[in-house]
């Protein structure tokens, strides 16, 4: 398999906006968020279906003047000025969300050349390893997921480009379950002596004995990451886990000698972005 091509240094932003982080390991933290529109997964519970396809809308800027709109295809600059613009007032930390950021590793570099003071905390699904490793050294921070394979449907490949022929990076995406395997394993690999946490998203309908894999492969990978466990807000006809469940994962991972808690999406519970 050919290696992708190097990916272009401006991407196809939905939004830019402050908020309170609602997931992982820094939740409550007042941040500025970055979305980037493209992802190729199709995963049962996702809470932003919008931001799969790259479309021609106009990025929202929710600016601490009022609410603009901009050019989607945007370099690292023009972000870091969007972002200038939302932060309320002190450098907050940006969050990059998506869609899947990976798909533009070139941005997330220069995102992190230019952000200046602030950490740079890059939200991932996992589902692309080499583009993890290529931008591992300018991010501060991996949420990585930790998907079951029967939560996400058939992949489907982000084909677009560009107003200058910009395309998404050409890794494949994982299409079977041990494909998912591979990629995980990967990024657990790379992210072991990184600042980062595990998100692992529980939905309702499963059992206990379905995650072992995942949280095994954590404590075999990388046994000093944190792992929060996610409940699913409920969401296109997908439950949230009951307390059995959550019960049972939080002692799986406990006895493999892992640091979890169970977090909800906080951003859910409180009504805001």
């Amino acid at each position: 398999m050919n290696a992708p091509a190097p990916s272009s240094s401006r991407a196809p932003v939905l939004e830019v906006f402050s908020s309170v982080q609602g997931e992982g390991a820094f939740v409550g933290e007042a941040q500025v968020f970055v979305r980037l529109a493209g992802c190729p997964l199709r995963c049962g519970w996702c809470d932003t279906p919008g931001s799969w396809l790259v479309r021609e809308t106009p990025a929202r800027i929710s600016g601490t003047d009022g609410e603009r709109e901009e050019e989607p295809w945007a370099s690292p600059f023009q972000v870091l000025t969007w972002i200038l613009a939302t932060e309320p007032r002190e450098p907050r930390t940006i969050s990059l969300t998506g869609g899947e950021p990976l798909l533009w590793p070139g941005f997330v570099r220069g995102l992190a050349r230019v952000k200046g003071p602030r950490r740079l905390h890059l939200e991932t699904a996992g589902a692309h390893p080499e583009s993890l490793a290529s931008v591992l050294d300018g991010v501060d921070h991996v949420s990585l997921d930790l998907k079951l394979p029967d939560d996400l449907r058939e992949p489907v490949p982000v084909e677009v480009e560009g107003p200058e022929g910009e395309q998404p990076w050409g890794e494949a995406t994982p299409a079977s379950a041990s494909d998912w395997e591979l990629a995980r394993r990967r990024c657990l690999t790379l992210v072991a002596d990184h600042d980062a946490c595990g998100k692992l998203i529980v939905a309702g309908g499963r059992a206990a004995r379905e995650f072992l894999p995942l949280l095994e492969d954590v404590a075999r990978l990388a046994p000093n990451l944190p792992v929060v466990l996610q409940p699913v807000t409920p969401t296109a006809g997908v439950g949230a886990p009951d307390q059995d469940l959550l019960t049972e994962l939080l002692e799986d991972a406990r006895d493999l000698g892992l640091a979890a808690r169970v977090v909800p999406q906080v951003h859910k519970a409180l009504g805001i972005p």
